[in-house]
């Protein structure tokens, strides 16, 4: 199914979905593992322990986010595709964040991580078929189809990305 089939757009998460050309999930499943394997680790590692501002994340936090969100998006998309219609609660992004210690880890094993999560996520849709995948739940007190999740997921990472390419990388000049 194609982004288009999306029956109803998530208000908030449109910005991350948006952000998806109208193709199959799959493939743009399959993309977000692409973009990791075309990152340039050189310049990233040279900064991965930076913020571009006081109070934001590192790069390596950032890619901890992408993980740590994705965990749950999935959890998501496993309880409205199996029919689950207790309404699950949001998660803070930021508690997540503070309780989690990057600095000891290195960038190369969170996006080995990431893209070890993405093949995980690609065999969880799969496994829906069309009707699992145009089910809903509610999740931040808004529905939320379980092919909105998938785009999520895609768009997610693409979002930040585009944050460490336009804010992040430019601390290597300064």
């Amino acid at each position: 199914m194609k982004k288009s089939d999306i029956n109803q757009p998530p208000s908030y998460f449109d910005r991350y979905i948006n952000l998806v050309d109208d193709i199959e999930l799959m493939d743009a499943l399959k993309q977000s593992i692409a973009e990791l394997d075309n990152l340039d680790l050189a310049p990233l590692n040279k900064i991965a322990d930076m913020a571009y501002a006081k109070g934001k994340w590192t790069v390596k936090d950032v890619f901890q986010h992408l993980i740590d969100t994705e965990r749950v998006m999935n959890y998501r998309a496993l309880s409205f595709g199996r029919n689950d219609v207790f309404q699950l609660p949001g998660f803070d992004q930021d508690v997540y964040a503070n309780h989690v210690s990057t600095q000891k880890r290195n960038l190369r094993n969170l996006i080995a991580e990431l893209k070890m999560l993405h093949r995980s996520s690609i065999a969880l849709f799969k496994s829906f078929d069309d009707k699992a995948l145009m089910r809903s739940g509610t999740m931040y007190n808004s529905p939320m189809s379980v092919l909105g999740i998938g785009f999520i997921l895609a768009g997610h990472q693409k979002y930040h990305l585009k944050i460490i390419n336009e804010k992040y990388l430019p601390l290597l000049n300064s």
